[in-house]
């Protein structure tokens, strides 16, 4: 038998009359008539259930959702049974829509714990280091040099393409005020310095982050979805040297030599431009490796390994890191990116001011 739905209005009053059982299939037949009357009604409604043997939990959400549509509703007729479900309904239906409450200590308490197991797994991955002498046969070789062939080699077309095109803008833009007095050829020092202490390994560790650390963070994850890390943990294998190290010692092994090739692209895109302006390349060489110096170079080769450090520590962890679900992964690498541009920029800072402070 199929429930059936009539409406009477009377003094202004209207009342949806149910004949038959709601259960799942009259609650699907019957639920876009019924809300849409209940909308239209212009006040309190009445629900009139007598005719209603039975009523299943959707029965019992169509009267609720009825009620709220209209804004409110009387109803009659109803068993003990039908009662006791449409109160069970309601007070589902009111925790549903009540907003969770926002503590403004949350997102504090979220970055303290990640702070703390950023910490933690710092600590796991030093342990680790001193133990490899130990573990060497854990450290596949040939993993070690896919891994420093992919997040190097392969990187190398990039890296030249943008460092090329920053040293272009650089010179470009510097040229334009130092024009005005005559000191076009201190392009070559300001884009020199610039490159060589400070953006060629922070615009390397940014192709790093974007480019090896969402990928180390996207096969770990997948590792830890497809419970390949637990089976490795069983085995008694220690995770972080099988799967942490090898891709800590490729990136160490390939950032100086990224920021090294981008420093040197950006010179070349500097060069052209200061070709336009009337400066042979000889002028150009002299000028700087006039402005600068040695050390200079080895600053941004030490910030170099630091940052690249840096990236592939918070990619893996929040590889290993990443929870179940078809999400996981994709969030996972999200935030290896993220972390890592982010933990960049501010040992960049702190470089920058401990430079500062001894004086070189």
């Amino acid at each position: 038998m199929t429930a059936a739905l009539s409406l009477t209005r009377q003094e202004g009053l209207l009342t949806l009359r149910f004949d038959g059982p709601l259960d799942l299939t009259a609650t699907a037949a019957l639920w876009v008539q019924t809300l849409d009357a209940a909308r239209r009604a212009g006040g309190k409604i009445t629900l009139d259930v007598t005719q209603v043997p039975h009523c299943d939990t959707a029965g019992a959400t169509l009267l609720a959702a009825a009620e709220t549509a209209a804004g409110g509703a009387d109803v009659v007729g109803a068993n003990s049974e039908i009662t006791a479900l449409l109160d069970l309904v309601r007070a589902a239906r009111k925790v549903a829509a009540a907003p969770a409450p926002v503590s403004r200590a949350a997102p504090l308490r979220q970055a303290a714990k990640a702070a703390v197991d950023g910490l933690a797994f710092l600590g796991e991955v030093v342990v680790a280091v001193v133990r490899a002498p130990a573990r060497r046969r854990m450290i596949p070789g040939r993993d070690l040099l896919a891994m420093t062939d992919d997040a190097g080699v392969r990187a190398i077309p990039l890296v030249l393409l943008l460092g090329f095109l920053m040293g272009l803008i650089l010179a470009f833009q510097s040229s334009i005020p130092l024009r005005r007095f005559g000191a076009e050829i201190y392009v070559v020092n300001l884009v020199t310095i610039s490159l060589v202490r400070e953006l060629g390994p922070l615009l390397a560790a940014v192709i790093l982050a974007g480019r090896t650390g969402s990928a180390f963070a996207a096969e770990l994850g997948t590792m830890v979805v497809n419970d390949e890390v637990a089976a490795i943990s069983t085995m008694g294998i220690d995770p972080v040297t099988m799967l942490v190290l090898p891709r800590l010692v490729a990136t160490l092994l390939i950032m100086p030599g990224l920021a090294l090739l981008l420093e040197m692209a950006g010179l070349g895109g500097m060069t052209l431009v200061m070709g336009t302006l009337g400066f042979p390349p000889v002028a150009v060489l002299h000028q700087a490796v006039a402005s600068a110096r040695l050390s200079d170079l080895l600053q941004g080769l030490l910030k170099a390994s630091v940052f690249g450090a840096a990236v592939a520590v918070i990619g893996c962890r929040t590889g290993l890191g990443a929870g179940l679900g078809p999400r996981a992964v994709g969030e996972a690498a999200t935030a290896a990116v993220v972390g890592g541009i982010f933990a960049t920029i501010v040992l960049d800072g702190i470089f920058t001011v401990l430079f500062y402070r001894l004086g070189l």
